[in-house]
């Protein structure tokens, strides 16, 4: 008997150093292995204090593939750009995303189904966001941001003055307000007026609330938040739960059929009602996480850059001519046809280099089946069944040193949002504005 339960004790005790991570070892044929001093967590706290940097020590001492263990996951970084073609080709038996992002859907969102989430995700996304649907959604964005630019901003006739405000803040705002009426809809009043006030009010307290989670994301995704921090995530998620309900959205008018028609296919195959909340949250995550940043670097960019600025005005008015049309006191809103959209490819441009400077994703792929293949060296790599492999071409493509300039007076960045798409600031730039007309 002793001895059954001597062998017990030893069984749990290395099925528990295994799981911590402490008994892997690199074989002959894998990267070099990183697990840092503290068992499971490993290097998760360097890496998610300054992901770049950490990468940039680590691609340095190791070349170009390593593997780290992050917070119980071990992650195969491959920093060669002439090696990700072989990974992004490879099959999807042996690397997939579907399992990496379900993953992290339930640890940010609490959401999880049985259903294939970024099969309908597409399906929806070709059709209400791009081709004819994109259309549509351009003109009720461009409506709904042109009242939210002058929605107590001095439209009383004479009122021209002078507003100073953080450009950031204020960028961050009028998009996530602008993307959240365009999808989400308008309460429903019966009063115009009051239908807008209704409508600013909701989304003022919905984006200050969005911002608090927003910052704590990147935390709650490598699993390191302190106590506080996690007490603080849950108030926000039942906050958004509650919010954003089917019932609550569903009440809407002027709904996007890239919500709806989500909500409407999971609900028919009977994923529960309190799970179609959590996806509302995930799908108002996805849609506004980037764009107030993105908004924020190209203006910043435009203003940094007067002649850039010159060019890209003087294409829009060459456009509004065009379409007959004439930015004037008293005159009529601007209209943005889907043609118009085609016909501005310097601002286009200027949009995709601000991308390149400050959007930083992480490619992440499942390993289902161990896996080898050959690096542009000509080296041969084996990665295990179960691990991650992740590429950042921030670092190995788009900020190459021989294209990016030097920046002047640029806010650095915050380092806690590497991997999250577009990168926010450490600090706000302040700006003034006025309403012209």
């Amino acid at each position: 008997m002793a001895l059954l339960l001597l062998i017990l004790v030893m069984v749990l005790i290395i099925g528990g150093l295994y799981h911590l991570g402490m008994l892997r070892t690199r074989r002959p044929d894998e990267p070099p292995l990183i697990k840092g001093a503290i068992p499971w967590l490993g290097k998760a706290l360097e890496f998610r204090n300054d992901m770049t940097a950490f990468l940039r020590k680590m691609w340095k001492k190791h070349e170009d593939i390593f593997t780290v263990q992050l917070a119980g996951r071990y992650f195969t970084f491959v920093m060669d750009p002439l090696s990700f073609e072989a990974i992004i080709q490879e099959s999807t038996t042996k690397l997939e995303f579907t399992e990496f992002a379900e993953e992290l859907g339930l640890r940010l969102f609490d959401y999880h189904s049985k259903v294939n989430d970024l099969q309908m995700l597409k399906k929806s996304s070709t059709k209400y966001i791009m081709g004819d649907g994109l259309a549509v959604l351009a003109q009720v964005m461009t409506e709904n941001f042109q009242n939210v630019m002058l929605h107590n901003m001095g439209s009383v006739k004479g009122d021209r003055k002078w507003h100073q405000v953080g450009l950031f803040k204020y960028t961050h705002s009028i998009a996530f307000r602008t993307g959240y009426l365009s999808l989400f809809g308008n309460e429903p009043v019966k009063s115009k007026e009051k239908a807008q006030e209704c409508d600013w009010e909701h989304v003022q307290e919905l984006f200050q609330e969005f911002v608090k989670y927003d910052k704590l994301l990147p935390g709650l995704a490598y699993s390191v938040l302190s106590p506080k921090e996690n007490i603080e995530v849950k108030r926000l998620k039942m906050m958004f739960w509650k919010r954003l309900s089917v019932k609550q959205t569903l009440q809407k008018e002027n709904i996007n059929g890239w919500i709806t028609e989500q909500i409407r296919q999971r609900a028919e195959i009977g994923v529960p009602e309190h799970m179609l909340d959590r996806l509302i949250l995930s799908l108002l995550w996805v849609s506004q996480t980037n764009t107030g940043p993105g908004c924020f670097w190209f203006l910043l960019y435009l203003m940094k850059h007067p002649e850039a600025m010159q060019a890209v005005r003087a294409e829009v008015e060459v456009v509004l001519k065009e379409t007959g049309q004439d930015i004037k006191p008293g005159g009529p809103r601007i209209n943005l046809p889907r043609d118009m959209l085609r016909k501005i490819p310097i601002m286009d441009s200027a949009m995709e280099e601000t991308l390149r400077l400050r959007a930083a994703p992480i490619l992440t792929r499942a390993v289902k089946e161990g896996v080898k293949f050959k690096m542009a060296s000509g080296m041969d790599v084996s990665i295990r069944k179960g691990d991650r492999i992740g590429l950042f071409p921030y670092i190995a493509i788009q900020m190459n040193p021989e294209i990016v300039d030097p920046e002047v007076e640029i806010p650095s960045i915050d380092p806690n949002r590497w991997g999250f798409g577009v990168k926010q600031p450490t600090r706000d730039v302040q700006f003034r504005y006025r309403l012209r007309f």
